[in-house]
Parts: C-alpha cells; sequence; structure tokens
C-alpha cells in the first residue's frame, strides 16, 4: 500500500511538473530497458498518446509490479525486482481509442534485471575432511572444498577465491599447506612436501576462506569453513637392503621386493645408477621389484638403482628410491694357487723353526667367511732324504718352516712338496719347489801370491791392460758366494789402476785407468785383494791367501812441454804503448828440459814474446777499430828439440779510446733541387769507427766563416742527425762546399771540421739531381781518330790476304787430287 501510494504520488509530480518535460518519453513503439534488481518503485519511460488514440493498456510478464498508467502512458515499477527470481519480463503495450479498440500495437516492452552483489557465497560442506600421505608431491592436490554463489556467473559478484585463513598448528614460519584460489585445491606445499611426519604431528585444522567478487574488494561477501587433514605415513619408500643368494636355481624372473607410489595410476620406472652392459633387475606396472636373472657375487657383489615413479605426461611423482642389492656368496669357487710353481730358497745354516716362505693361494669366495677359509697341508716330500718331515706347513696362513734341523746341499740341493689347499668344500695341490743355497764358508784363493812385476811405459793409452790375474773359490758357482771381486787394497793412492772382473773365468784384468806419469811415480807396489759380493758365515775371515803382490814399473818417455792453462785471456786498452807488457805464458817440461816460446798466427805483428820468459809485449800500436778480440796462438817447444812441442790459445780483448774524429755519412749525396726558394733542409748523419757502449752523440755546427753563416744554417734534429737549410734562395746550379764542425761524445771529446759537398742541381720527376752528359768530352779528339782509321785499314788487309792465299790453295789441291774434291769443298764450307 505504502509502494503503491508513493507511486501515485510519484506519478501526479510528474503531472504537476508537465509531462512533456520528461526526459524519457515517446511514441509507443518496441524497447528494451535494464534495470538492476532491487531499488524499490521507479518511472522507465513514457509513452506519448497519438490522436485519436485517448489510453494504454499493458499485459504479458508483469509479475504484478510492472504496469503502464492508462491515461499518462507512464510504465513504472511499483517494488523491487529479482534478478534471482526472474532475469527478464516481457510486456505487450497497445494504444486504444474511445471505444475500447486498438489505435497502434500491441509493442513489446523488455525489462533485463540486472544482478546486484546482494548474495554470499556458500560452502557445500559444513566441514571437509582430507587425508595427506607424507612426502606427497608438492602442488598435487589431494582434497578439494566447494562453494556456490546464487549471484550473475557470468559477473564477478559470482566468480569467488579461495585462501587458508589459518593454520593450526603452524610449526615453520611457512605455511605447510596451499590451496588453488580458483579451484579450491589443497595440496602440500614445497615445505610441507618436505616436513610432513605422522610421527610428529598426525592432524591439521585449516581454517578456508572463500569471497566473491574474485576476492578484489573489501566489499566483497567471505564464508568460512573448518578442514580437518589427517597426514598418514607415505607409501612411498624404499624397501631395506635387499639380500639374493648368488646361483639361485629360481626360475627367472624372481620377485625381491615391492614399492607403492602415494598417488594411484603412476608409471613405475628404473634407472641406474651406475653404467652396466645389463641390470638384471626389472619392475612391474604394480611396483613389484624383480630380479631376472642368477647373479655371481664373484662377478659383482652389491647393486644399486633407482626406482621412480611418473605420471601420464611423464613428470616425476615422487622423489626417485634408492635401491640396494647385496649378493650373497655361497661356496662355490675352489681355491686357488698364487703361484703354479712356488720357488723357496733357503741357506744351509737356517735353523730348525725358521720360517723360510709363504705358499700363497686365494678363493673368490667371500673375503673372510667360511667359504674362503682355507687350511694347509703338505701331502708329499720328494725326496724323503735324510727324512721325510723336514718341512713343516701352518695349516691357516700357508707359512712354511723347517721342521727340526738345517739342510745341507750335500743330501739335496732341491726338495718337491706338494701342499694340499682346501675350503669347506673344494680342495688344491700347489706345487713347492725349495733350493737349499750354499753359504759363503769358503774364501778366493790366488793362484799366485806374488806376480813379481811388470813395465809399462809412460804413455800407455787409458784403457790398455796390464796384466790377467786369477783366483779360486770353492763356493757354489755362480752365486755370491763364489763370484770375486779384486780390488787393489795398498799402493795406488791415485785410482791411476782399474781391475775388471771377469765373472765366467774369476779372472781380474789389470788396467789403466788414469795416465802415468813416471815423474809423478815410477814405481806402483801393489796389494789386490778378491772378495766376495756375499758376506762370509760367522767363523770364516779372509786372509792372506786372497791376497797377492804386482809391481808396476813405470818407464820414462820423452814428453812434449805442457802449458799451465789452455787458454790465456786478457783485456786492455787499445792505446797503450808499443812494448807495453799484456800477459805472461807458463809452461813446463815433464823431464825438466828448459824450453822455448814463439807466436803463430800474429798476422797483424801486434805482439812479441820472450822466447825464454813467455812475457807478451805489444810490438806495434794496436787499433780495436781493425779487429776487436785478437786471437793467436803462442807455441813451447824443447830447447833442444823442437819437435816436441805444444800450444795454447793467447786471446786478446781491446778496449776502445776515442781515437776516431766523427765524419759525416756519405751513403747518400747532399742535394737541393734548383731553382731553390730558400728555407729547405735536408738531413745529415754523423758517424764515428769508436765504441758507442750506449748511444752516438754528436754535436752539429757551422765552422766560423762569412760565407758560410750567410748561406747556411745548421739545427739539431736528435743526437746524430741534423737538419742543413738554406738560408735564401740566390743559389746557382753548382757545387758549393759548407764547411761543417762535428764534435763527438767521447772522453776526451774530438772534433772534426769536415767540407760537406752539397749539389744545387736540376731534378728528375723522381726528385733526384739529374746530371746532362757534357758532349764536348764524347768525341774522339784527331788523334784518336788517326788512330782508329789505320787499325780499320789492317784488318782490312788482313782479311782479304786471307781469302786470297785461300783460293790458291784450293785450286791447288783440286788439280792434284781430284777425287777429294768434294771433300775439300766441305772443308773450303767450314772454312
Amino acid at each position: 500500500m505504502l509502494k503503491l501510494c508513493g507511486l501515485l504520488l510519484l506519478i501526479h509530480s510528474a503531472m504537476w511538473l508537465s509531462l512533456e518535460g520528461l526526459s524519457m518519453t515517446g511514441p509507443l513503439k518496441d524497447m528494451d530497458f535494464s534495470v538492476q534488481e532491487g531499488g524499490g518503485p521507479r518511472i522507465l519511460h513514457q509513452f506519448k498518446l497519438e490522436p485519436p488514440a485517448v489510453s494504454f493498456r499493458a499485459s504479458g510478464e508483469k509479475g504484478g509490479i510492472i504496469d503502464v498508467e492508462p491515461r499518462t502512458g507512464i510504465l513504472y515499477i511499483n517494488g523491487s525486482l529479482d534478478w534471482e527470481t526472474k532475469q527478464v519480463h516481457k510486456l505487450q503495450v497497445e494504444s486504444l481509442d474511445e471505444s475500447g479498440k486498438t489505435v497502434k500495437g500491441p509493442h513489446t516492452v523488455t525489462i533485463h534485471v540486472e544482478d546486484i552483489n546482494d548474495n554470499p557465497p556458500e560452502f557445500n560442506q559444513t566441514k571437509y575432511y582430507g587425508v595427506v600421505r607424507q612426502n606427497s608431491r608438492p602442488g598435487k592436490p589431494f582434497m578439494y572444498v566447494h562453494a556456490t554463489d546464487r549471484d550473475d556467473p557470468t559477473t564477478l559478484h559470482a566468480q569467488l577465491s579461495y585462501s587458508i585463513l589459518h593454520h593450526f598448528p603452524n610449526p615453520y614460519s611457512e605455511m605447510l599447506f596451499q590451496i588453488n584460489n580458483a579451484t579450491g585445491a589443497i595440496s602440500p606445499s614445497r615445505k610441507g612436501s618436505y616436513y610432513l611426519d605422522p610421527q610428529k604431528q598426525d592432524t591439521f585444522i585449516l581454517v578456508v576462506s572463500v569471497k566473491d567478487m574474485a576476492g578484489t574488494t573489501p566489499n566483497a561477501f567471505t564464508s568460512s569453513v573448518d578442514v580437518i587433514i589427517t597426514v598418514k605415513e607415505s607409501l612411498w619408500k624404499a624397501p631395506p637392503i635387499i639380500h639374493i643368494k648368488e646361483n639361485s636355481t629360481e626360475v627367472h624372473p624372481v620377485n625381491i621386493s615391492k614399492v607403492q607410489s602415494n598417488e594411484p595410476g603412476v608409471i613405475y620406472g628404473i634407472f641406474e645408477k651406475e653404467k652396466l652392459p645389463r641390470l638384471p633387475f626389472s619392475i612391474s606396472e604394480n611396483g613389484d621389484i624383480y630380479v631376472t636373472q642368477p647373479l655371481d657375487r664373484e662377478e659383482k657383489d652389491t647393486y644399486t638403482f633407482f626406482v621412480v615413479s611418473k605420471d601420464s605426461t611423464g613428470e616425476l611423482v615422487d622423489k626417485p628410491l634408492q635401491i640396494h642389492i647385496v649378493v650373497e656368496d655361497i661356496n662355490d669357487n675352489p681355491p686357488v694357487c698364487q703361484q703354479f710353481l712356488t720357488i723357496i730358497e733357503v741357506q744351509e745354516n737356517e735353523k730348525g723353526g725358521s720360517n723360510i716362505g709363504t705358499v700363497f693361494a686365494t678363493d673368490m669366495d667371500e673375503k673372510d667367511s667360511l667359504n674362503s677359509r682355507l687350511h694347509f697341508q703338505i701331502q708329499s716330500q720328494e725326496p724323503e732324504f735324510p727324512s721325510n718331515n723336514l718341512f713343516y706347513i701352518q695349516q691357516d696362513t700357508g707359512t712354511l718352516q723347517l721342521a727340526g734341523r738345517s739342510l745341507s746341499k750335500r743330501d739335496s740341493p732341491k726338495y718337491f712338496l706338494k701342499v694340499l689347499v682346501t675350503d669347506s668344500k673344494f680342495e688344491t695341490i700347489c706345487n713347492v719347489e725349495v733350493h737349499v743355497i750354499d753359504i759363503n764358508d769358503q774364501i778366493p784363493i790366488f793362484k799366485k801370491s806374488d806376480y813379481g812385476s811388470v813395465t809399462v811405459a809412460e804413455d800407455t793409452p787409458i784403457g790398455s791392460l796390464i796384466l790377467e790375474i786369477e783366483a779360486t773359490d770353492g763356493d757354489e758357482p755362480a752365486t755370491g758366494s763364489s763370484i770375486i771381486i779384486f780390488q787393489v787394497q795398498e799402493g795406488d793412492p791415485n785410482n791411476t789402476l782399474i781391475i775388471e772382473t771377469n765373472y765366467a773365468r774369476n779372472q781380474g784384468l789389470i788396467k789403466i785407468n788414469k795416465p802415468l806419469d813416471f815423474e809423478t811415480m815410477p814405481v806402483y807396489n801393489l796389494v789386490i785383494n778378491a772378495t766376495n759380493p756375499e758376506p762370509l758365515v760367522e767363523g770364516v775371515q779372509y786372509n792372506s791367501s786372497s791376497l797377492t803382490k804386482l809391481k808396476i814399473l813405470v818407464t820414462n818417455v820423452d814428453e812434449p812441454p805442457v802449458f799451465r792453462k789452455p787458454v790465456y785471456k786478457t783485456e786492455v786498452s787499445e792505446d797503450i804503448p808499443v812494448n807495453t807488457l799484456v800477459m805472461t805464458v807458463e809452461a813446463y817440461d815433464p823431464e825438466g828440459d828448459s824450453v822455448r816460446y814463439s807466436l803463430e798466427g800474429d798476422v797483424r805483428q801486434w805482439l812479441r814474446i820472450d822466447s825464454a820468459t813467455g812475457q807478451v809485449y805489444t810490438a806495434s800500436p794496436l787499433d780495436r777499430e781493425t779487429e776487436e778480440i785478437y786471437s793467436i796462438e803462442v807455441v813451447v817447444s824443447e830447447l833442444n828439440n823442437a819437435a816436441h812441442k805444444s800450444k795454447a790459445f793467447l786471446v786478446l780483448h781491446l778496449r776502445d779510446v776515442n781515437d776516431n774524429y766523427p765524419q759525416i755519412a756519405t751513403d747518400y749525396p747532399t742535394f737541393f733541387c734548383y731553382p731553390v726558394s730558400g728555407g729547405e733542409r735536408t738531413l745529415i748523419q754523423a758517424t764515428d769507427a769508436d765504441e758507442q757502449l750506449f748511444y752516438s752523440k754528436f754535436t752539429f755546427s757551422l765552422a766560423d766563416e762569412l760565407n758560410a753563416r750567410n748561406n747556411w744554417e745548421i739545427s739539431k734534429f736528435n743526437a746524430t742527425h741534423a737538419y742543413l737549410s738554406l738560408k735564401h734562395a740566390n743559389f746557382e746550379e753548382k757545387v758549393y762546399e759548407v764547411p761543417i764542425i762535428l764534435n763527438d761524445n767521447g772522453k776526451p771529446p774530438l772534433e772534426n771540421k769536415v767540407n760537406l759537398k752539397v749539389s744545387i742541381c736540376k731534378c728528375s720527376s723522381e726528385n733526384s739531381c739529374f746530371i746532362e752528359i757534357d758532349r764536348q768530352h764524347s768525341w774522339p779528339t784527331v788523334g784518336q781518330a788517326i788512330g782508329i782509321l789505320l787499325a780499320v785499314l789492317i784488318i782490312i788487309g788482313a782479311i782479304l790476304a786471307g781469302v786470297f792465299f785461300h783460293m790458291r790453295y784450293k785450286e791447288k789441291n783440286e788439280k792434284s787430287h781430284p777425287k777429294d774434291a768434294k771433300d775439300n769443298a766441305e772443308l773450303s764450307r767450314l772454312t
């Protein structure tokens, strides 16, 4: 009633204000309106009456609140529209005349109800319950929450956004769960996938919130619900270490274990941790792990591989599980002798009970297990002399010992043993050969206790054999007990002699090791001993039988003199005076004879030597610029026998002094192109034959002459070059001499005045001086012309005479030898 009164009041107000003033008026026609739901009574439009029409009539989906006022044509809503009840209202409006007949219409009026956010979202359950497995994949949903909103789903009013408001308990700074804000899918977070553990916390309560308006505005409607989550132990876990006995006779494949993912429908697979030719394991679609063939522990005793679970897209669902397989040993390998034949050497004097060696055997079965435990036992001994139990073997170690007495080589040099080696199932025979080794109980004995004397010239070459000596040894041949080493014990303090051993015959070969010198040592009284490399047994000592004597007499040989040094070097300044002593050479004659000195190869005659003292003097001025290092030979000879001589090198190194005046380099002529304009310049260079320790340095200046200073100018360029410049342009085409003063950097410095020839000349296109040929000098003189003419006449006369005599000779030959005419004609042709 109130709404109707309000509407009537609204209509009368509109009429009082003049209906013409309404902004939404117009003739009757089809129309569409959009109207928000709710809002109360309102006027939508006014249709104008067009004569003869006097009223309007509305019918259709008015819903009791939409109508047209017949007399005024006002289309109004008398109440609130509800989008959730009806989204579209359709009316038919027509105009009527006074008799009630239709004038115009009916026309369709469509009213679209616009939704407003007037409904909060609602969860479809009052509580939710979910189960998550430990170590579940992060982001993989294990449950969903769902809410609905009665508002228009095509607008933000019904677009929902989920979030987790609270997390009880929350032991970490980050949440262990996460929710998809669009779908409501709940999954473990990355931290939750790692930390969820039912042993620590098996139940969590999440307060999940849902907002409409996509959660983008603070005025959105919100609802919440509790989600109770139970954490259960992960199904996906590696089995304990799997033990498989080797060489199994079961029918393969054999199931050995099983794995199960937390998620259903996964695809299981295996990949290797180590690269093998073939991995003898497989996994079924249900997660059953199989061994596909018998294993051999001796080939490989452990296996490690990974089992993975993947979804249909090939993505990993769970972390890979590492599977460990241990292959258990069975006794399937016999003992094996480490050597086909074990050889053991035993000395004669070894005491009873001594360890003499070990018999080594191996078993490929598992180490330190009963399957690989070995026992040793001597099965036989050959020969059984002097008894059949000379040896004992420790049953667990294989250590071989002498049973109770020492062995004797005279009884038997060798013993052959068969050792039985057994494990709990198999047995093997190992062969052992025991060699009885002779002990060094015999000393070497010389065949002669004195080899007398031997005479040797002092110039006998090194390596020459002087004498062969010999000794014998009663120990076993070709062993360390019988090999003999010969050494000079006395009489050779300088090791001038050496003794080499011929081991095949136990001979000592006495040879010269260093040059003999009669003057130093004319006689060697040698005491020579003979020893073995193997030490003697206790109680046996070397004695005089192992010593011998030998006297070596060195005869004198006249030897040439010898220089004290092979090369004599000295350094002197090149300006030392003539007859200056530069060095002294020294030589001596081994026999003590007097010597004389001389020089050879002194091509420059710079030196002389005192023949008696060896003092070397300058014989003429030295010049470093001629030869910096002067090398010649100095000769020493016996005074009474010049054929006995020796030579040494004498090397003289000359130090430079500043004794060369600087000069202008003349590699290229100095010139200027004619005509000159003045101001041109060219580089000139100074040189010096003296040694420059670091770098050359010269000073250039013009001589103090009037013409020179008026015409020329010199300026510095660097330490070795300067510019020569023209001061004006009034130069003739000729050669000028420019006086230049040069100073070097010597100590003391030297100065030199040089007249530099400078050409002023016409230049070619290549910018070089062009020189014309002087034609008056190209013609011969009158005397020269007469001489040339006479020479030409003499040559012509000689040719004519030769032709005349040749023709006469030919005519004569043709008359006397007609048959040779052909040959003569050929000869004449050749002539």
